[in-house]
């Protein structure tokens, strides 16, 4: 199980609906879009820090992990910003507006990822596949889509005992050795993907599949006095940036 999805099935926030976590997630999410990046995407990377280390009651070493390859994205996607090509002083140059720019972009991505990973660190997947399907979502859609968030476990699962395997066999010792393990590791994994892949057919066929997956979803209704909650912290970032925004700039 990956570390996110671990946090999930444990989070204080695991029995409430995920209608409930999405409003105040993605809020965020969206403020962060719509607002002025300062200082409106600070608040929102600030407020959505405060609600991840506090009420979620997120370990702050588990959402590091989950952070850095986000983060290293928007800091990569914004230091493209700093630099011009073909400008008028020569063909790479520093841009006159490269780190406005790329502080607004960082601070835009960084925030908006937070209010992601904040739906992501209180809603296990098993709990929101299966309710899409009453929102509309088409049955067969979700059921592949369930299919593969279990088999990608299966997946990683595999490719961890294999490499174990690999380096108690002295597979990674020298360079060349190291190069034939990952060509191993990529054809095992390729030959158990397909093995598991045609398993699981067999089994769905065996226990008379009719075209649907039918799982157990732990019953939790959406709670009024939480989503006002959350559209009210809501509301006060969006009148605190309007507030800040004048004396700040």
């Amino acid at each position: 199980m990956l570390p996110i999805d671990a946090a999930a099935h444990s989070s204080r926030w695991r029995r409430r609906h995920p209608v409930d976590k999405a409003v105040l997630g993605f809020g965020l999410t969206a403020l962060a879009l719509c607002l002025p990046p300062w200082p409106g995407a600070a608040l929102v990377a600030l407020t959505a820090l405060a609600v991840l280390l506090g009420p979620a009651g997120v370990p702050g070493r588990r959402l590091w992990r989950a952070c850095r390859v986000p983060l290293g994205f928007c800091v990569t996607g914004a230091a493209t910003l700093l630099v011009q090509v073909a400008g008028p002083e020569g063909f790479l140059s520093l841009a006159d507006d490269g780190p406005a720019r790329a502080g607004e972009v960082l601070l835009r991505t960084s925030a908006a990822s937070l209010g992601v990973l904040l739906f992501a660190f209180t809603t296990p997947m098993s709990d929101l596949l299966p309710r899409l399907v009453r929102a509309g979502v088409p049955a067969p859609v979700v059921d592949v889509a369930l299919v593969t968030y279990r088999m990608s476990f299966l997946l990683l699962d595999s490719v961890r005992r294999v490499r174990e395997a690999q380096a108690a066999r002295l597979g990674h010792t020298t360079r060349a050795a190291a190069w034939r393990s990952l060509a191993s590791l990529g054809a095992t994994a390729f030959v158990r993907a397909f093995g598991r892949a045609a398993r699981l057919q067999d089994g769905l066929a065996g226990r008379g599949y009719d075209g649907a997956l039918r799982v157990l979803v732990p019953e939790a209704g959406v709670s009024g006095r939480f989503a006002c909650g959350s559209v009210a912290l809501l509301g006060s970032v969006t009148a605190l940036t309007f507030v800040l925004e004048g004396p700040l700039t």
